[in-house]
């Protein structure tokens, strides 16, 4: 079942035990995510802070935050240096579990939805007409409410902020850390379309908020959002952009995807509720939004201007460094009545974003295997913050095939950013840690089975040689095959019970009340 909205994703949470709901004074500058960070970390529920009050970071600093101290909504209950009540409450750990990240994309478990890719990705041929005509009706459910569909108006603007009502100071974004260089929108759905094709893309790029309607833009240099706006710049014209903050988390999940160039995220969404997308235009760009969010914030980047953003503490559990990026200049911002402000943290794994990178891997397998088949199975650990190291189980068929399999990594989206890439035979439980330190300290000869590369990394990688460029290296932790790689000695056989025995000890196994 699709959510209407963000609203109703959370009162599903509720209704399941997975939402635990917040009265006590809680400040939005650090201390809501240094709860969130032990509930996170002992798999606790969700959390709505329904009273949320202070300056969203430390006040006395040379940015207009200081002047909320003379605010005139203040709560009686606050601190005397927390001045300010917000008038959302603040969601965040909604997806913080492999249930509530299952709920999030509307099923019982996300594991569906790589079923679902995997049979439209490799249908079974009909064995003849009626086959073929049983199938249709599934074919025809799968695709009917996929592509997103346009509404004269929604929830998201039925309050509208303009000119001097703008003020993203009322919104209770997060400080998170303490050496952040500001607040920062952490769970944005960036919307923007090519300013070449008119194509609409869906992007997660943190914003840092530098004053009342100003924000720093987080595009990375490998981003479809900075290409985007390059090709405006040679164009002489600003990129128009929506952030867009709720609506059904199918869309954040969207957001995140490594689609295949060509695929709408909003399609992509749609596909994954079963229900149609629906956008409404934005009232100050022209970018379709979604018409059930909780807030959007509309504006424009003009791509020669640059603003220090940062330091941030980052998903990679070190702070990233300031530099300059785009500045998002705010136009609007519209809401829905009583609207909830969705937030995300991120720092030392684990973290929320453990589970949704987790759902990605296992969602987008499917695809993987149309470009490198003999791949079983990947577990991207969360403890590697997931671009940083890749445990990958093939069905070994020549010598060298491990070193194959590397590179194919090596080229496929977003995984080019993979470092460290472990290659085991399809025998091995890659999602058990244990088990692949075991084949690794048994199978592995560095000075033979390793292979050195260099390429694109992530451009918070600190490690790097320069920023988004570093090396890489590749570990065959298979079986070796009698000559393969200069190996001339007599492979031994991994130790396992004799099968009959198994059976004899499995039927006895009650018995024995061990």
């Amino acid at each position: 079942m699709a959510y209407r909205d963000f609203q109703h994703f959370l009162q599903a949470l509720e209704s399941a035990g997975e939402l635990k709901k917040i009265s006590e004074p809680v400040s939005p500058y650090l201390e809501i995510t240094e709860i969130t960070d032990r509930v996170v970390k002992k798999a606790g529920p969700a959390l709505l802070f329904e009273n949320v009050v202070g300056p969203s970071h430390r006040l006395g600093t040379a940015d207009p935050l200081s002047a909320v101290m003379n605010h005139p909504s203040i709560h009686p209950s606050a601190r005397p240096t927390d001045s300010r009540k917000y008038d959302f409450p603040v969601a965040i750990n909604t997806m913080a579990t492999r249930k509530r990240m299952s709920m999030a994309l509307s099923c019982d478990d996300f594991e569906e939805h790589a079923a679902r890719i995997a049979a439209l990705l490799k249908p079974e041929i009909p064995s003849g007409p009626v086959a073929a005509l049983k199938k249709l009706p599934w074919l025809l459910g799968e695709m009917k409410n996929v592509p997103p569909k346009t509404v004269s108006s929604g929830k998201c603007q039925e309050i509208v902020w303009q000119g001097d009502e703008i003020d993203l100071y009322k919104l209770p974004v997060l400080t998170c850390w303490p050496e952040d260089g500001g607040p920062f929108v952490t769970l944005p759905l960036v919307f923007t379309n090519d300013p070449n094709t008119g194509k609409r893309n869906v992007g997660m790029y943190r914003i840092q908020i530098h004053d009342k309607n100003t924000c720093g833009m987080h595009w990375q240099m490998h981003k479809t959002g900075m290409r985007q706006m390059e090709d405006a710049g040679k164009k002489g014209k600003n990129l128009e952009v929506c952030v867009v903050l709720g609506g059904d988390p199918a869309y954040t999940f969207s957001a995140i995807s490594p689609l295949p160039p060509g695929i709408d995220e909003m399609l992509f969404a749609g596909f994954l509720r079963k229900e149609n997308v629906e956008l409404v235009k934005a009232k100050t760009v022209d970018i379709m939004v979604p018409a059930d969010a909780e807030m959007v914030i509309e504006g424009y980047v003009d791509p020669s201007e640059r603003r220090l953003e940062g330091p941030f503490g980052d998903h990679t559990g070190y702070y990233s460094l300031a530099e300059d990026f785009p500045v998002l200049h705010v136009t609007a911002i519209t809401m829905r009545p009583k609207a909830v402000y969705p937030a995300t943290i991120v720092g030392q794994p684990p973290m929320e974003d453990g589970w949704m990178g987790k759902a990605v891997e296992r969602i987008f397998l499917p695809m993987i295997n149309l470009t490198v088949p003999e791949i079983v199975d990947m577990n991207l650990p969360v403890e590697a913050t997931f671009h940083n190291m890749a445990f990958v189980s093939i069905k070994k068929k020549y010598p060298g095939h491990a070193y194959k399999v590397m590179n194919a990594i090596w080229g496929l989206g977003g995984l080019a950013f993979t470092k460290f890439v472990f290659i085991f035979d399809e025998d091995c439980n890659v999602q058990d840690i244990g088990e692949c330190l075991f084949r690794i300290g048994a199978n592995c000869d560095p000075s033979r089975d390793t292979l050195q590369s260099k390429g694109p990394v992530d451009q918070l990688d600190h490690a790097s040689v320069a920023e988004g460029f570093g090396g890489k290296m590749g570990f065959d932790c298979t079986h070796k095959w009698p000559g393969e790689n200069g190996f001339r000695r007599h492979y031994p056989k991994l130790i396992t019970m004799a099968e009959d025995v198994v059976k004899r000890v499995d039927e006895m196994w009650g018995r024995l009340e061990l």
